[in-house]
């Protein structure tokens, strides 16, 4: 009998500490069996404040999956965000190596591996290489040169760096919480992984990313990723500025954002009004809803002003044909697409993750977009492109020797064999 593969991958975000647990099975969509969910501590901006909070957050939402997948699980991969993420444009050259020319696996490694000499800013690491075009000889523009015949082989791509303190904080906390740590995935590349198809990275696409402290940016031309970027607002930037607007506590102008809120406030009557007392019992008196809706709408317009921002930084404002496909928790708020088309001059609509089977309901919603799409991530392109970090001894690849066992075990059942 095969022995079954588990994949967990736990996203520690600003709101809320999520882990999923997922069946790998051969040739058909992993199959989510289990998902915890608990509230964030020790974090603000995507960054650890608080040591033995996040500990404890990262141990319930790990007994919850646990419970209901029936998985003891023992290992993970982590999905890393906050604003120190960072892309660097990167190149790599070498020869191949055969001497008939042609290119192999090990040519294509080590052309990556050859990208990583690069000038990092201090106390940052690399998490991913991501590579764009390859180049043998004058042929230029290759999505993949294994198999054909040249002399010198180029990679041009992108090296995503996340800031060393942090990533080894967030290890000791999961060495705390009794775990084995795999690797990291960053949260940008996860997130478009589950939401995006491959046509809307052909023609050019913003994924927008609204946590609950950051706003993630990752921008895709012809298949690849041509820019990232974290900025450090999100969500709870909204409902802050709604409690303060409202005169009332942090959990009140939440419930008063998701239950009445709007980013569109001209489609509310004036007259209209929020009893604080149906929010909250110790709350007393009403305010008038289109007033919150326009404290809403200012911010909301910040955080696409400031995406419009980055984007004209890499001469993209306005001309990506997919447009921008928004996703995370903030994503979610009534009007938010309507803001993006105008302050973005792009199509605009909400991605929900997809790719899985199993459970989905526990994580068909945008807020679940980055721990959905890291489990698709870490199977499709994590053999060459998971961080690594070999002071935790962070494991590069998934575990091949299964995948052989499975695909011999199959080989076994045809006729003939």
């Amino acid at each position: 009998m095969v022995k079954q593969k588990y994949i967990t991958v736990l996203d520690i975000g600003s709101s809320f500490v999520r882990a999923v647990v997922a069946e790998v099975i051969l040739e058909e969509k992993p199959r989510i069996v289990g998902v915890g969910r608990t509230r964030s501590l020790g974090m603000r901006k995507g960054v650890i404040i608080d040591l033995e909070d996040v500990v404890a957050s990262i141990k319930s939402s790990i007994e919850k999956a646990e419970r209901m997948s029936g998985v003891q699980i023992e290992d993970i991969f982590v999905s890393v965000g906050g604003s120190h993420l960072r892309c660097i444009p990167t190149k790599g050259v070498i020869g191949v190596s055969k001497a008939d020319g042609e290119v192999t696996e090990d040519d294509v490694e080590r052309v990556i591996d050859s990208s990583q000499a690069i000038s990092l800013a201090h106390n940052y690491e690399v998490l991913h290489i991501i590579p764009q075009s390859f180049s043998l000889d004058d042929q230029k523009g290759i999505r993949e040169p294994v198999g054909m015949t040249g002399v010198r082989l180029e990679m041009k791509g992108i090296v995503i760096t996340g800031f060393a303190p942090y990533l080894k904080n967030i290890a000791k906390c999961i060495s705390r919480a009794n775990l084995d740590l795999n690797g990291f995935v960053a949260s940008p590349l996860a997130a478009s992984k589950a939401v995006l198809n491959k046509r809307q990275q052909e023609l050019g696409v913003a994924l927008i990313d609204i946590g609950g402290e950051t706003t993630s940016l990752a921008v895709f031309e012809e298949r690849e990723l041509v820019y990232l970027s974290v900025l450090p607002i999100g969500a709870n930037h909204i409902t802050n500025d709604v409690a303060i607007g409202m005169r009332t506590a942090i959990d009140v102008a939440e419930k008063a954002k998701l239950k009445y809120g709007s980013a569109l406030p001209e489609e509310i009557n004036k007259n209209e009004k929020i009893n604080l007392a149906n929010l909250c019992s110790e709350e007393d008196g009403v305010v008038s809803r289109r007033h919150v809706a326009e404290i809403i709408e200012a911010r909301v317009e910040e955080i696409f002003q400031l995406i419009e921002k980055e984007l004209k930084k890499i001469n993209r404002s306005a001309l990506l044909p997919a447009g921008a496909v928004l996703t995370g928790g903030g994503s979610c708020l009534y009007g938010m697409v309507d803001l993006a088309k105008e302050n973005l001059k792009l199509p605009a609509q909400v991605g929900f993750p997809t790719g899985l089977s199993g459970l989905v309901d526990k994580v068909d919603d945008p807020s679940c977009a980055v721990v959905a799409g890291a489990i698709l991530w870490i199977i499709e392109e994590g053999n060459q492109s998971i961080g690594s970090n070999s002071q935790n001894k962070i494991s590069k690849k998934i575990d091949i020797e299964w995948f052989n066992t499975v695909k011999k075990w199959l080989q076994g059942l045809l006729p003939g064999n």
